[in-house]
Order: structure tokens, then C-alpha cells, then sequence
């Protein structure tokens, strides 16, 4: 009842042009000449195609990178501010969004509510195809309604079609919100576009297998999608030099690469870096500011805070106005 509630209160969104129904006008579903007779090839001759095809994949990324450095910014202010970052996909977009989500919170100490995702089908349709469900953008919205997306927050909805109608209507719903939105897609001028206030088109052409979007697509869009989540942490200082100072050490590799992190920023012994890293309660982003700093634990957690985690800031206390 109360999702219905949320629907009922939400601005009404523009009406989007959903696209024509013929998915052969997406170069995405388009048949590719390279893999004609592809099921006659040997094993050698089938991953050499796939091969090729799949090295076009970097450049059609590069070509959208100005796109990718505005949500860089966008979710590292959102972030900043409080907000959240949900995807919202179906199928292997959904599962590709998944996988981003749930790696920021071991790799960049992050709490599992900064970024989100939400799936056609629900957390189920991870392990098995729930098709339907992408077809109906009022499930998509009913969906994004249960998060209650605000201005702070950014919605990016990733769909190598551009046209499913249940990121579309996720999208839609989020933006009449507040939130700010974006997109992922591999086709040009596509109804999701119509609802994202930037669009991060990657144009990987036709599929080796006609319309299997898992492959080239779904490469473009992890691609993608790292970058994103990447750049914003490492704008937010989540990042120090090259390395990843708020890993979260839950296990024996992430606590060995805690230790190796600290020895290299802070040139020091492995025996230091252990006694600093025991002190500082097992966080490294605490003990490269009590050892850069030469500031006790208390005083490192302090400008830690002040800097909203951002580690060279804490560092540099000038740079924090105290």
C-alpha cells in the first residue's frame, strides 16, 4: 500500500518515446559478417572471431569517456553528499550492475547502502533468467519507489538496448523524483537516453551471436561501470597514490594487502606496518594518517572525519581549514 502511495505522489513523468518495437533497427541485434557460418568454425577459429570483435571494445569506450568523466563527478558529489548510487538494470546489465555494487564495499571500505542495485526479477533473477518482469516499466518503477530515490541521490540505468522498458520506467520515476540520472547503453537515440540527464553511449556494434548482448555489450558495460565507481572513490580520496588504502580486511589476502599498502605508502617495515595497523584498529586509511601526519590514532580519526574520508586531505591539515 504504501508503494502505491509513492507512485501516487510522484510527479508524473514526461510520456518517453519507447522506441520501435523491430529490435533489428539496434545495430546491437544486427547480424555481424565477421561470424557468418560461425557454427562450422573449429574451437581455434571461434575464439579467434571472438577475439577480434571483442577488441573493438576499448575504443568505443574511449570514445565515451567525456560522458564517463561527468558521472565520475556527479556520483562522487551525490556520494559526498549523503546520496546513493543505484543502478537499476535486467538481465546481464543487471547482473554486470550487481557485480559493481557489491564490490565497492570490500574494495573501498564503503557501507553497502552507497551503492546499490536493483534487477528485473529481484535478487533471484541473478542466478536464473527472469525475462518477463523487463517488459513492464511500472515494475521498474514500483521497484525504484521501494528505495525512495531523493535529489541527493543518482540513478544510472544500464541497458545495452537502451529501450527496456523496466529500466526505462525506473529511470523515469527516479528523475521525476529528483534524482539525478544516467545511462549506459550501446545504441544511439534510445528512449532511456530521452530520461538520463547523461547518456554513456558505447557503440560495440553487432554481436557475434546476433543479439546475445552478454557478450561485447556486457564487456563495454563492466568496463564502464568500474570506471565509474573507481574514479568517484578515488575523487573522494577513497584511493591514495595508486593504492587501495580503504580496503576493508575481512580476510588473510585483504589483511596481507592492507599491509603491503601501508609498507609502500609509508616506506616501512613489515613489522611496523603490522604494530601501526594493530593500533590504528585495523584501519589503514587511519594509520597512513597517524604515520604521514606523525599524529596519534585519536587525532588521525578526527581529521579523517573532518575530510569526509578523504586520506591525502587528512594528511595535509592545512588543506582541511581547522
Amino acid at each position: 500500500m504504501a508503494t502505491l502511495t509513492m507512485l501516487e505522489q510522484a510527479p508524473s513523468p514526461k510520456p518517453v518515446n519507447r522506441g520501435p518495437s523491430d529490435l533489428a533497427d539496434l545495430t546491437t541485434e544486427t547480424s555481424n559478417v565477421a561470424s557468418e557460418g560461425f557454427d562450422t568454425k573449429s574451437a581455434l577459429e571461434i575464439a579467434r572471431i571472438i577475439n577480434h570483435e571483442d577488441a573493438k571494445i576499448t575504443a568505443a569506450v574511449k570514445k565515451a569517456l567525456p560522458e564517463i568523466a561527468i558521472v565520475i563527478d556527479t556520483v562522487a558529489r551525490s556520494l559526498r553528499d549523503g546520496g546513493r548510487l543505484i543502478y537499476v538494470g535486467a538481465g546481464s546489465s543487471g547482473r554486470i550492475s550487481s557485480l559493481d555494487a557489491s564490490e565497492c564495499p570490500p574494495t573501498f571500505s564503503t557501507a553497502p547502502s552507497q551503492v546499490q542495485y536493483i534487477m528485473a526479477g529481484g535478487p533471484k533473477a541473478l542466478a536464473s533468467a527472469s525475462d518477463v518482469n523487463e517488459d513492464s516499466p511500472e515494475i521498474g518503477q514500483r521497484d525504484i519507489a521501494r528505495r525512495r530515490p531523493t535529489r541527493k541521490d543518482i540513478v544510472i540505468g544500464v541497458s545495452a538496448s537502451g529501450r527496456t522498458p523496466y529500466v526505462v520506467g525506473a529511470v523515469e520515476y527516479a528523475r521525476a523524483r529528483g534524482a539525478k540520472t544516467a545511462s549506459v547503453t550501446c545504441n544511439l537515440n534510445t528512449p532511456l537516453a530521452e530520461v538520463s540527464d547523461t547518456t554513456i553511449v558505447a557503440e560495440v556494434g553487432p554481436e557475434v551471436v546476433s543479439g546475445s548482448t552478454r557478450l561485447k555489450a556486457s564487456t563495454a558495460q563492466k568496463m564502464i561501470l568500474n570506471m565509474i565507481t573507481t574514479g568517484a572513490m578515488t575523487r573522494l580520496g577513497y584511493v591514495y597514490d595508486n593504492l587501495m588504502v580503504n580496503v576493508h580486511m575481512k580476510n588473510a589476502k585483504l589483511v596481507e594487502r592492507g599491509i603491503r599498502v601501508l609498507m609502500k605508502v609509508c616506506d616501512i617495515d613489515r613489522d611496523t606496518a603490522i604494530r601501526t595497523i594493530k593500533s590504528a584498529g585495523k584501519s589503514i586509511p587511519i594509520a597512513v594518517v597517524m604515520l604521514k601526519a606523525n599524529v596519534d590514532k585519536m587525532e588521525a580519526v578526527r581529521r579523517l572525519a573532518k575530510s569526509d574520508g578523504n586520506v591525502r586531505l587528512a594528511i595535509d591539515d592545512s588543506r582541511l581549514e581547522l
